[in-house]
């Protein structure tokens, strides 16, 4: 084969040597269904037509590749965001890899998180054991301040009670009577990854505030005037969250960030292992009690989480993943409304400079049309700042968004003369997506790394934003919120607006009039 330890081939040319095509043409000949190809491109032409987009939406017993993961991979992501915490998921080893290495394919940094390997005979006996092994093994290998247990499919369908094992575990001393071990019980085949995420920040903070699940008495609340913040289920954690603080810095805001998972993905390279690094701590997870208030980056993160913290007094806010000019503007209005706080000159400028940008780029991206997929915040900013800029969010599409999210989404639609012609649809998945792009034609989608597939096969230019980002590198570092974040975004859309221009004006002396340097 052509593959050896003197000529070693990346897969992008291995694959195309004659071996391989010789390979894959007898494996095709031999082992696949034969049909001739034109039926194939008959099926194919009809798979993109009106008339098969309305079966497809007619569908109500299969899903097909939903833009979604499920509740555990959230859980995992707001357990990270607390010191020295392990997330432990009460399950199989094979759920575990999966949500590890999903989170360190999108961060390029190691994800730690363990499971207590259930296997078959714990599906039919139940996970008690695994439970009491797991969290010794846990609590004596990695020496963690915190365990967060959460849930898999394994463990909730035969019925395992996640709180009556951990009380278990500690009689038999797996790990002290007082060892903080918050659970949630986040069952993968309801929900998604926004509410396994919102499950266990509530949990973590039920635990603390009320009572360490009866090791210790109930906090009593004592206000000191702070604001909590919650970002929600975010793959731009690490640039996100330090732009809140810078904010928060510039304000002279007192503040926690509860659950902040900026640095243990995105640690330094200088010889080190760090498997905890950062994180609120439980000191200041317990003290958010405290608070005046808590303001949530994502709505629909915390729709179990806020009530929680409205119910023992806190003023909430909720808001919907604020990107550009509106978005940051409500933000930073609440933040100095809660705080007392004047919004400095600083932050002023920079407004100025983003509206200036806007100005500076408007005639390139006035009336075009975007379809836009991912959670159902990120769809709700991103659809937002688009209509700022003069675009048409056409087509909205949210796997996990519900009803509630649908009609905000058309309030929003109905608030702008360029969104008269846009569209909302919840529950949707990205086959959905595929017959929406080729019947209702958009300039061009804005979706994770899945979003390849669709773009070669429709031909509708991706612009990656969401989770997760597996082809590209280093997108986490770069906010999105603030006016920064908005710059950031309004770049990354008229880059690929300019790519596109440039790729369809290349034939010489054809198209390539408008081949220009300048734009």
């Amino acid at each position: 084969m052509s593959q050896n330890a003197d000529k070693i081939l990346d897969h992008f040319t291995l694959f195309r040597e004659p071996e391989y095509k010789e390979m894959l043409e007898n494996k095709k000949k031999n082992f696949e269904q034969p049909v001739a190809e034109i039926e194939v491109a008959k099926v194919r032409e009809w798979l993109k037509t009106p008339e098969y987009r309305e079966k497809n939406f007619a569908r109500e017993a299969l899903t097909i590749n939903p833009a979604k993961a499920c509740q555990p991979l959230g859980a995992v992501f707001a357990a990270v965001g607390f010191e020295s915490t392990l997330p432990f998921v009460h399950g199989s080893q094979g759920c575990v890899a999966y949500y590890r290495s999903h989170f360190s394919r999108h961060f390029k940094e190691p994800t730690s998180c363990v499971s207590s390997s259930m296997t078959e005979d714990a599906a039919v006996f139940g996970g008690l054991n695994n439970m009491i092994d797991g969290l010794a093994n846990a609590y004596s290998l990695y020496k963690p301040k915190m365990i967060a247990v959460s849930s898999t499919c394994m463990a909730e369908v035969i019925g395992d009670d996640l709180n009556a094992f951990i009380k278990n575990a500690k009689e038999k001393q797996s790990v002290p009577m007082d060892f903080d071990v918050p659970f949630a019980h986040t069952p993968a085949f309801v929900g998604s990854h926004v509410t396994g995420y919102d499950n266990v920040m509530k949990g973590i903070l039920a635990h603390f505030w009320d009572g360490k699940a009866g090791t210790v008495p109930k906090l009593e609340r004592q206000p000191n005037g702070k604001i909590n913040f919650i970002g929600g289920f975010d793959g731009y954690t690490v640039g996100n969250l330090r732009e809140i603080k810078r904010i928060f810095d510039l304000m002279g805001v007192e503040y926690t960030i509860v659950g902040d998972n900026s640095d243990v993905w995105d640690t330094p390279t200088d010889g080190e292992f760090r498997m905890y690094d950062g994180g609120t701590t439980l000191e200041d997870a317990a003290n958010s009690l405290h608070a005046k208030a808590t303001i949530s980056m994502q709505e629909y993160c915390t729709e179990k989480t806020l009530p929680f913290i409205a119910l023992h007094g806190q003023e909430t806010v909720a808001l919907n993943h604020p990107i550009g000019i509106a978005g940051t503007d409500k933000f930073l209005m609440e933040v100095a409304r809660l705080s007392g706080k004047e919004i400095p000159d600083a932050l002023t400028k920079e407004r100025g400079r983003l509206v200036d940008a806007i100005a500076d780029s408007n005639a390139h991206i006035h009336g075009k049309k975007f379809a836009i997929y991912g959670d159902p915040d990120l769809c709700l900013g991103l659809a937002a700042f688009l209509l700022e800029l003069g675009a048409e969010p056409t087509t909205v599409l949210a796997t996990n968004g519900g009803k509630d999210w649908a009609v905000k989404v058309q309030a929003l639609f109905d608030s702008s003369p360029f969104g008269k012609n846009c569209h909302v649809y919840a529950g949707k998945d990205l086959w959905h997506m595929r017959s929406l792009l080729f019947t209702d034609k958009v300039d061009f989608l804005i979706g994770n790394t899945y979003g390849k597939f669709l773009e070669r096969d429709t031909g509708v230019p991706l612009i990656r934003i969401g989770f997760p980002i597996f082809d590209r590198h280093h997108h986490h570092r770069y906010p999105l919120w603030g006016y920064q974040g908005g710059m950031n975004v309004l770049v990354k859309i008229l880059d690929k607006i300019f790519d596109d221009i440039d790729q369809n004006t290349q034939e010489t002396a054809k198209t390539d009039y408008s081949f220009d340097i300048i734009r």
